[in-house]
Parts: structure tokens; sequence; C-alpha cells
């Protein structure tokens, strides 16, 4: 009775491609966080302008958003192609 069932090969949700696009999205993302960290200042009495640079108010942000459509996409891409 055992010998009759066929056995199924598990398959994973995702191709290996779509893992690949997922780890590019991530490491993006990991980016923009690191991008915008930091501009602390030792005293919390002074101001510190390097909290309003472009790299925390631009580019941090576009590669975050950029990283979440790239995670999308790799959600969304044909495993079999």
């Amino acid at each position: 009775m055992m010998s009759n069932k066929k056995e199924r090969k598990q398959e994973f949700l995702f191709g290996k491609r779509n893992y690949i696009i997922m780890l590019v999205g991530l490491f993006v993302i990991a980016i923009g966080f690191i991008f915008m960290s930091g501009g602390g200042s030792e005293n919390p009495a002074v101001f510190n302008k390097e909290i309003y640079n472009w790299q925390r108010i631009r580019l941090a942000p576009t590669l975050i958003i950029i990283g979440l459509g790239i995670e999308i996409y790799a959600i969304l891409a044909n495993p079999r192609k």
C-alpha cells in the first residue's frame, strides 16, 4: 500500500532567480537605511545641519523605494522563465 503512493519532490515557492532578485532588493533597502543613519549630535542642545543633507533627504528614501520595487518585482516574476 505504501509503495503505491507517489513521492512528490518538495519544491520551493519561488525559483532561484526570484531569490537572487530578492537578495538584491534587500541589499538596496539596507544601503538606503545605512545612508539614512547618523548625523546626530553629542550635545542635544546644539542643532546639527547634517541631518538635512541630500543623502538623508533624497538618496536614502529613493533607495528604499527602489528596493521595495525590486522586492515586488521578485515576488511577481515568473519563476519558470
